[in-house]
């Protein structure tokens, strides 16, 4: 038998999202499997969602509104419901994030959170949240749907070289991973360097920080620890930082020597990895 658990629409953005998709499907004369079987999954999976035990994705949405001739009202709802999904005290950033005309970043421990792919997010994710990896990587793929819009802000990046060298997810994860920052490298909005070794010390020493520039509210300065954010305008901070930003880039890699090294870890690192037969014979 389905499940008719009734919910509270104003609970959360997912409980209202089910309970809107329930309300269209029943309004369309469809049920479960019906509607499962326009849209190309299971009746369970409907179900889940329209009882909020499931976080529904973009592509879901998207084929659902199409279904259910609803003029795009689940494309609308699930960005929201996406974002629910992160964790509380990062939604703020996350809203200021999407608003961003500039995104200065740099990165000491991994591939910044828009630069990801999918592997790679599951990979660093499932580390502190093995049990909701599935709703926070779907969350912060549709984070970077920004860099997708018709103007995306200016993106520069910069990573500290370990980021090349920590292996997260295994070596083909890693090596898609660098592949697809030399892909961004070749857009003209995004920017990438890479801090060397060789540098010593430089202005991240504290740890990772982010600069966002925005078309008419000022700037923000935003860093965080294990479970906390901080967010910034005070206007000394901004200056002291952003100073420490462009020292930051002045001792990187230009961005033409940068994509050289991503490329050369790639392949000297993660590149072709022997089997059991091969490293035998060898």
């Amino acid at each position: 038998m389905a499940n008719i658990r009734n919910l509270d629409p104003h609970a959360s953005p997912l409980d209202y999202y089910g309970a809107e998709l329930r309300r269209l499907r029943e309004a369309a004369g469809l049920n479960q499997k019906q509607l499962g079987s326009i849209i190309f999954c299971t009746a369970s999976l409907v179900g889940q969602i329209e009882t909020a035990h499931k976080v529904p994705t973009r592509s879901f949405s998207e084929r659902a509104d199409a279904a259910l001739g609803t003029e795009g009202t689940l494309s609308r709802l699930v960005g929201l419901v996406l974002r629910s999904q992160l964790p509380h005290w990062f939604q703020p950033y996350a809203e200021m994030e999407a608003r961003a005309a500039y995104i200065s970043t740099y990165q000491a421990q991994i591939v910044y959170g828009l630069l990801q792919t999918e592997a790679y997010a599951r990979a660093v994710l499932e580390v502190d949240h093995p049990d909701r990896t599935d709703e926070m990587v779907a969350a912060r793929m549709d984070r970077q749907r920004i860099l997708k819009r018709e103007h995306p802000p200016l993106a520069l990046v910069v990573l500290d070289e370990a980021v090349l060298y920590r292996e997260i997810g295994g070596a083909e994860v890693m090596r898609k991973q660098l592949g697809h920052l030399l892909e961004l490298c070749e857009q003209s909005w995004v920017q990438i360097q890479v801090l060397p070794f060789g540098v010593g010390q430089h202005a991240g020493m504290m740890g990772s920080f982010t600069l966002m520039r925005f078309e008419d509210d000022p700037d923000i300065f935003y860093s965080e620890s294990y479970d906390s954010g901080h967010m910034t305008a005070n206007p000394q901070v901004i200056r002291e930082r952003s100073l420490g930003y462009a020292r930051l880039q002045a001792a990187s890699l230009s961005i033409e020597d940068s994509a050289a090294l991503i490329a050369r870890v790639m392949e000297e690192r993660y590149g072709h990895q022997p089997g059991p037969e091969e490293r035998a014979v060898a």
